[in-house]
């Protein structure tokens, strides 16, 4: 396993369990309160330096995450995200299942993730994308034809993206998914794919 994901999932099971015994003493009764144990939590973790320095950049992002964003911020889910993704369970799930979590962590980075009809996907009523604002943008289609019954990938998903590629391909990656460059003249256009599945994209 990867030291840097150990690290990041140790520092999210600790969050995590510092929620749980809040709620159990009674500090914690709602999500705004939870937001604010956690704000404060990261707070004093990055004062004491409590983690590895290596870690001061997730701590200083969840930490802005929280003052910023407040109730929006979901940052129970970001920690749940992390542990999941740096534990090594989420890898012994299906390609289904860890392309949603993996969406799932891009929603709550704040990017933009939607599913497309094929009328709004190409033709007259193609929806207008912003390449200033993070998305990214799946065909239905594609999307409900890609997997078996087992949610193993059959076939590469198309997607459109928008926004900043790196940070996408860091979350795509912890989820054992991947994002390949379509050969076409739309430069949004993507193909995701699974760890191990093979298949000519084109």
């Amino acid at each position: 396993m990867d030291k840097g994901n150990l690290n990041v999932s140790h520092l999210a099971w600790c969050g995590l369990i510092a929620l749980y015994t809040a709620r159990l003493d009674g500090q914690v009764n709602s999500p705004a309160q939870e937001n604010l144990f956690l704000t404060r939590w990261l707070a004093t973790a990055e004062k004491q330096r409590r983690f590895a320095k290596e870690l001061a950049s997730d701590i200083s992002w969840l930490l802005r995450e929280g003052r910023e964003k407040g109730l929006r911020a979901d940052l129970p889910g970001k920690l749940d995200y992390l542990w999941r993704a740096g534990n090594g369970n989420l890898k012994a799930q299906n390609d289904l299942f860890r392309l949603q979590h993996a969406l799932q962590a891009v929603k709550l980075t704040g990017w933009i993730y939607m599913v497309l009809a094929d009328s709004e996907w190409s033709g007259r009523r193609q929806l207008r994308l912003s390449p200033a604002v993070s998305g990214i943008y799946l065909n239905r289609n594609g999307l409900d034809s890609g997997f078996d019954e087992h949610g193993q990938q059959r076939r590469a998903i198309p997607a459109r993206i928008t926004g900043e590629l790196n940070a996408l391909d860091t979350l795509l990656n912890r989820s054992g998914w991947r994002r390949v460059k379509a050969e076409s003249d739309d430069a949004m256009l993507h193909h995701l794919v699974a760890e191990k599945f093979s298949e000519a994209l084109s």
